[in-house]
């Protein structure tokens, strides 16, 4: 499905925008944008999506940016999702460079920056539910005791999150070798 090229880029450029955090938060936005309200894209799309975004090398909301880009609008899509995703933080971080001795001790801006840190946390946890959700319709046990298994590793056994990546990367396409071969009947 084609969609307006100018929808792309205004979409993921107010996102960009308003959204503080990093591509782990700009991903529930991009949701209820392209998948709940407009229905360009279906959840697992997404979620497909998503994954390639993180397993590729480079920032997630601008992977994430130019595949769903590409997925909906070819290569100029991708372009303008890219485009639309870098600036907002581009212009930010230039306008705060240049006034960053008057911002450095701000209170206002440090109490500001606090609140923020809270409302990404919060989107964060909608989005991990919102994950869960999906892998718990699946009704894969394998899948559900990854999750588990993910979070013990990372917090309690500080295991390096990008260990714990390519264990998930291996799991994951046996998981669908082995479900091939049961719709086959190989096994």
């Amino acid at each position: 499905m084609r969609v307006p090229k100018l929808f792309l880029f205004k979409t993921f450029f107010l996102i960009s925008t308003f959204c503080f955090g990093g591509g782990y938060v700009i991903i529930p936005l991009i949701r209820r944008e392209l998948v709940e309200k407009h229905h360009f894209l279906d959840e697992c799309e997404l979620m497909d999506l998503y994954a390639m975004a993180q397993s590729a090398p480079g920032a997630i909301a601008v992977n994430s940016s130019a595949l769903i880009g590409y997925k909906l609008g070819g290569k100029s899509g991708a372009l303008l999702c890219c485009l639309g995703t870098i600036l907002p933080p581009f212009i930010a971080i230039s306008v705060v460079a240049y006034f960053y001795t008057a911002v450095l001790h701000s209170v206002i801006v440090n109490k500001l920056l606090a609140g923020m840190a809270i409302g990404v946390a919060a989107v964060m946890i909608s989005f991990m539910l919102d994950l869960i959700k999906i892998v718990w319709k699946e009704k894969c046990a394998l899948l559900l005791s990854l999750i588990v298994v993910s979070f013990v590793a990372a917090e309690f056994f500080k295991i390096n999150v990008a260990l714990i990546l390519i264990f998930s990367a291996i799991v994951a396409p046996i998981r669908l070798l082995w479900i091939k071969k049961e719709d086959t009947g190989d096994v």
